[in-house]
Formats: C-alpha cells, sequence, structure tokens
C-alpha cells in the first residue's frame, strides 16, 4: 500500500514537472528562432513580476479568470464543455449593470442585489443549452457557441443610446452605478488588492466541497464518468445536467462583477471581452482543481503582465500568446502521457501479484 502511495506521488509530481520543462524547453527554441536571447527573456519576466505593484497587478487579474475556469470546470467535471461562459458572463454583467443603474440603495442591499441578478441570468443563459441537450439532444457545444453570438447581438441591440445605454463620447454604456455598489479593497502597496478576492476564495472553497465531500457533487462526478453506471444507481442523468449548466451559467456570472463592482461601475463597449475562453485554457492548465486554476490563474496573469515588458525589450509581441498556448498543450500532453504510464504501471503490479498468488497456490497444492 506505501509502495503505491509512494508511486501515486511520484506519478503526480512528475506530471507538472515534465509539463514545465517541455514547456520551456519548446519557447526557448521559439525565441531562439525569432533571433533572441531566452534565457534574458526570462530573466526580464521573472525581474518585472517579482515587483509588488505587478504582484497586485497579477492578483487582481487573476480574480475573473479564476472565476471564468470554476464555471467552465464545473461543466468539465460533468463531460459537458460549456464553451458559452464567454457570452454568459458579458450578458449577465450587461443586465446586472442595468439593475444596479436603475437603483439606489444600501450598499448591503445594492451590491447582493447586482451580483444575484447577474447569477441569475447567467444560470438562465446556460441553461438553455442545458434543456435543448436534455429535451432535444443538441450538442452543448453548438448551442452555447450560438448563445455566445446571440448575447453579443442582444447586448449591441440594447447598448445604445436611448435604450438602455447612455453616449459618453465615443463610447456607450450602462448609467453609472451609485457609489453604494462600489465594492470593498484591500488594502495593500502600492496600489489595493481587488475585494472580490474574497469572493472568489469563498467560490473556490464551495466549489471543492460541493464536488468532493456532497451526494451532489458525487452523482455529478458519476454521471461525467459513466452516464449508463449513474443511470443504473438511480441518478437522474438528465436533472444533472440541467443543473450542471445552471450551476456553471451561476458561477460565469461572477466573472464580470470585479470589472462591474471595482473600476468600470458600469457596462459599455470597453468591457472586456474573452475572459470566457481563457478559462477553458486555466480549467485545462489546472486540471479542474481548485488550486490548480488558482495558480493557473496566477501564472496567465504573470504571463500578461511580464509580457507588456518584453516588448521594451524588443521581443516580439505574440511571443506571450505563444507561450501560453504551449504551456497549456504541454500540461494536457503531460497528465496524458503520465496517466498512461500509470496505468500500464498498475497492470504490472496486479499482474505481478496475481502471478504470486497462483505460484503460492500450486505450492500448497503440491505439498497437500
Amino acid at each position: 500500500m506505501k509502495k503505491l502511495d509512494k508511486n501515486k506521488l511520484i506519478l503526480g509530481i512528475a506530471a507538472p514537472v515534465l509539463a514545465i520543462v517541455a514547456a520551456l524547453a519548446i519557447t526557448s527554441v521559439i525565441i531562439l528562432a525569432t533571433g533572441k536571447d531566452p534565457i534574458h527573456a526570462y530573466l526580464v519576466m521573472a525581474d518585472f513580476g517579482s515587483k509588488s505593484d505587478s504582484q497586485v497587478w497579477i492578483i487582481n487579474k487573476a480574480v475573473p479568470y479564476y472565476l471564468s475556469a470554476l464555471a467552465v470546470a464545473i461543466g468539465f467535471r460533468m463531460n459537458l464543455f460549456n464553451i458559452g461562459v464567454d457570452g454568459q458572463y458579458r450578458i449577465a454583467a450587461f443586465f446586472a449593470a442595468v439593475v444596479g443603474g436603475a437603483l439606489t440603495l444600501p450598499g448591503f442591499l445594492q451590491i447582493p442585489i447586482i451580483i444575484i441578478v447577474a447569477m441569475l441570468v447567467g444560470s438562465v443563459w446556460a441553461g438553455i443549452a442545458g434543456l435543448l441537450k436534455t429535451t432535444r439532444g443538441v450538442s452543448e457545444v453548438i448551442t452555447t457557441i450560438m448563445l455566445n453570438a446571440i448575447a453579443a447581438a442582444v447586448i449591441g441591440y440594447f447598448l445604445q443610446d436611448g435604450r438602455l445605454a447612455v453616449k459618453d463620447g465615443n463610447l456607450f454604456h450602462t448609467p453609472n452605478l451609485p457609489a453604494s455598489s462600489h465594492f470593498f479593497t484591500l488594502p495593500t502597496q502600492p496600489a489595493p488588492l481587488d475585494g472580490f478576492l474574497v469572493i472568489a476564495v469563498i467560490v473556490g472553497f464551495v466549489y471543492w466541497f460541493v464536488l468532493n465531500r456532497t451526494r451532489f457533487g458525487f452523482d455529478l462526478r458519476t454521471v461525467g464518468q459513466s452516464e449508463s453506471a449513474a443511470e443504473a444507481g438511480g441518478v437522474s442523468v438528465k436533472r444533472m445536467i440541467v443543473t450542471s449548466m445552471l450551476l456553471s451559467g451561476a458561477a460565469a456570472g461572477l466573472i464580470g462583477m470585479p470589472t462591474l463592482l471595482g473600476s468600470s461601475y458600469n457596462y459599455g463597449t470597453d468591457f472586456p471581452i474573452g475572459i470566457g475562453f481563457t478559462g477553458i485554457a486555466i480549467a485545462l492548465l489546472g486540471r479542474n482543481h481548485p488550486l490548480g486554476m488558482a495558480a493557473a490563474a496566477l501564472l496567465w496573469g504573470f504571463l500578461e503582465r511580464t509580457g507588456t515588458q518584453l516588448e521594451f525589450e524588443d521581443y516580439q509581441q505574440e511571443i506571450v500568446g505563444v507561450m501560453q498556448g504551449v504551456i497549456v498543450l504541454c500540461v494536457v500532453v503531460a497528465y496524458e502521457l503520465v496517466r498512461r504510464y500509470g496505468l500500464r504501471l498498475q497492470q504490472r503490479q496486479v499482474g505481478a501479484e496475481l502471478a504470486d498468488r497462483a505460484r503460492k497456490t500450486e505450492k500448497a497444492e503440491a505439498s497437500a
């Protein structure tokens, strides 16, 4: 038993180490192909990323990335590919901004209302894909892609002067949220941390607890691994699919809240987009584990922050995107290779144990 635990530990460490080494090697070759020094690039990134202002920026940037990864991971654990997280968080943030801009309440009421509206809208938008899958058999990949486009069209229609938006120079945005809607910050130097970091930590813990310590989480993981086995165990697969999409959409509704409640205070044509697709990469990188996704979100923020400094060192600006893609691919490949090796190792161990038992049985029969 101790040997088996030791093997699991070694394999668990081998996968990320292999991925990091492979990613560094491939990235170095790419940088060398551009005629630049990869070692100098890594040193510049490490130096700039270790500065206090960079660390605050990286953590604040990682918060929405982490929430996006959690939304994607809920679907992944059910073997569902919710590629519509981007549309879900955008339309959720938009209508939350509309509701928040129309209300003037004390902060302890205003902020929860805005967050609840965002979660409800995101949940409903994702639930459409879940219903279509369970009632009509339509792939969630197709429906969520289409819902992304529909969400963009709906926002574009209402985000016009005279409808649900106002014009401010060249930009259109919803009415500004009142001061009571401004979320708290954590005082740090040289800049404050986004208070939504606390919410992200709580959501990450809830994600871990529900999936690993509740009957619902067990049913969800069972359906993700084998629908037929789940059905045989009395689990309603259709209900679990719809519920998982609703939860994924609710989590997606939180993605835009750090920006809406912490910096922009409205939804406009300059509101961040694409975070939902980044969440897919971070969920893959973090292997759907809350701590793994947190590390991946910080890594993503680190690469984006330090990538700007590489441009001043005359490196190609696309190099950061290349690094991110290489890291994700290396992680996926490394974990699959380690998984297969671990499976073969386990099969050899079982075979050796069976052979040993057979030999003992033969000796016992011969002596009898």
